[in-house]
């Protein structure tokens, strides 16, 4: 009777095998080019060992040694300065630059690792003194600044990178509206007029005092010190390769004024609904901005423009930003920063990243987090899908500023250039993430050569008196620690002018 039953009961249905995902565009498996994005992902991050980790804190070290020379010698800099280290130099998109003037530096070919280091060569942290950005002259995103209500010793000790109005230029036209960042005890007219600080001058100053500090540190080598290679003029950035034992370590640095506080022309940001709320506090999200060397690209002046930016902030959000879509950032900006090297149409990695943002405000976590293999690359696909729509429109909204269009500045033909190669690179992403991964995996190679040749100075801490390596592997632990229990967070660094061998490290409000 039971063998009867069994036979007629109805029979488990058979587990039917999953359907794998396709994109329509390309045909390419989403499972197959999401195991793509990760190698590409693991083989970008590389190696970061003890050795690593030391070569990069010995590297560190030079460049603060030095900005705390040229603060000793030149009196400039502030005293107590609060400098903003960001992971990645200017070409991989960490700051919003003109790209026609960054460069060209290939990874594995000129170095191994790079940073963008913001150096305030002014603070403006009080909160009694007024706020003098003279928006006038100006489109959104950008300012004058006007240093005339500055203290006498501030407005004597920049005096060499100030200008004065031209009789009859745009600041003495009295009957102009202000602008919308303006602030309304200062909308009197000639109030802010003369005394601008000039960024093409500062820009020039901090390359020319740089320059000397190099120098003089050059006539006086230390043993185990890095070694620069290269010191270099990109616009406004300073740039220098340092060899540190067996790794190139690449420094944009970037002279800058730092705020506290938030603009009033970004208020509205305030009042929107974002991915970040909840995960963290308005206070760590607006707790100071930037004012960068870097005119409008559309009929901006370089001797007076200032860009807005938000670095302070960025460093916070990027916490709050699902793995998966990381993954897909970091995948999307490897394979257009190939195609957009040559020639370079005013677009960046920098554009890639304001839509990143664009897109977790406007998707829902649980897409963004989704634990699918398919995920990395549905989010790498929809990138690049809104980088080519922003492109075809010309239209591509700041984050902090909408009312900003990043990409105005863009010709049609230039459009439909870069249009095109995003079309072909969107056509067979698989490809392209292919040839992505190949030159990851070479750079890699070209390292690992260069660690294993006899070319390079020896380890700094790795000298002959075995003694004197280990508190330099002791440092290295802790550097290492602190990396991986602070992911993605805000590092700032004080100096001492009378002691510049021992930097203060602050990692959000914590101090080392």
């Amino acid at each position: 009777m039971e063998s009867l039953m069994s036979a007629v009961a109805p029979r488990p249905p058979a587990l039917v095998k999953r359907t794998p995902e396709v994109d329509f565009r390309s045909g390419a498996v989403l499972e197959q080019l999401s195991a793509q994005v990760l190698e590409l992902v693991q083989l970008e991050q590389g190696e970061f060992g003890d050795q690593t980790a030391l070569e990069v804190h010995t590297a560190k070290d030079y460049i603060f040694n030095m900005l705390g020379l040229v603060q000793k010698v030149d009196h400039r800099l502030p005293v107590a300065n609060e400098y903003l280290l960001l992971s990645g130099g200017a070409r991989e998109g960490v700051l919003d630059l003109n790209p026609e003037d960054l460069g060209d530096y290939a990874r594995g070919a000129d170095y191994d690792l790079d940073f963008t280091l913001l150096v305030p060569a002014l603070k403006l942290h009080d909160r009694n003194q007024p706020v003098t950005l003279d928006m006038r002259q100006s489109g959104p995103c950008h300012s004058w600044l006007s240093l005339r209500l500055c203290d006498p010793a501030t407005l004597a000790r920049w005096s060499l990178c100030c200008q004065e109005e031209e009789p009859g230029g745009a600041a003495a036209e009295d009957d102009r509206a202000p602008g919308p960042g303006s602030i309304p005890s200062l909308q009197s007219p000639g109030s802010l007029d003369g005394c601008y600080f000039s960024p093409q001058l500062v820009a020039d100053w901090f390359w020319g005092v740089v320059g000397k500090a190099v120098e003089e540190l050059r006539r006086s080598p230390q043993r185990g010190t890095p070694v620069p290679e290269r010191v270099e003029r990109n616009g406004p950035l300073t740039t220098l390769v340092l060899t540190a034992g067996t790794s190139r370590v690449l420094y944009d640095l970037l002279p800058v004024v730092s705020f506290r506080g938030w603009p009033a022309v970004a208020q509205g940001w305030l009042t929107a609904n974002h991915f970040w709320d909840g995960k963290i506090t308005e206070e760590e999200a607006i707790s100071g901005f930037y004012l960068l060397p870097c005119c409008a690209a559309l009929e901006g002046r370089p001797d007076r423009e200032w860009r807005l930016a938000f670095s302070r902030s960025e460093v916070q959000l990027k916490k709050c930003i699902p793995h998966p879509m990381a993954q897909a950032f970091q995948a999307a900006r490897a394979v257009i920063s190939r195609l957009l090297s040559r020639p370079r149409a005013g677009l960046s990695p920098y554009h890639l990243r304001t839509l990143l943002f664009w897109a977790c405000d406007r998707l829902p976590p649980a897409y963004l987090s989704s634990p699918e293999p398919e995920t990395p690359a549905r989010l790498l696909l929809g990138l690049l899908d809104d980088l080519a729509h922003c492109i075809l429109g010309k239209h591509c909204p700041n984050y902090f500023l909408p009312q900003c269009n990043m990409l105005e500045h863009l010709s049609d033909s230039a459009a439909l250039l870069v249009a095109r190669k995003l079309a072909h690179l969107r056509s067979d992403p698989a490809e392209h993430l292919r040839a992505a991964v190949g030159q990851a995996r070479q750079a890699g190679q070209l390292k690992r050569e260069a660690a294993g040749s006899n070319g390079h100075a020896p380890s700094p801490g790795h000298s002959p008196d075995g003694g004197r390596g280990q508190p330099d592997d002791r440092l290295a632990q802790r550097l290492q620690q602190l990396v991986t229990e602070n992911p993605g967070k805000s590092i700032s660094v004080f100096l001492n002018p009378d002691d510049v061998t021992r930097p203060h490290f602050r990692i959000d409000d914590k101090f080392y």
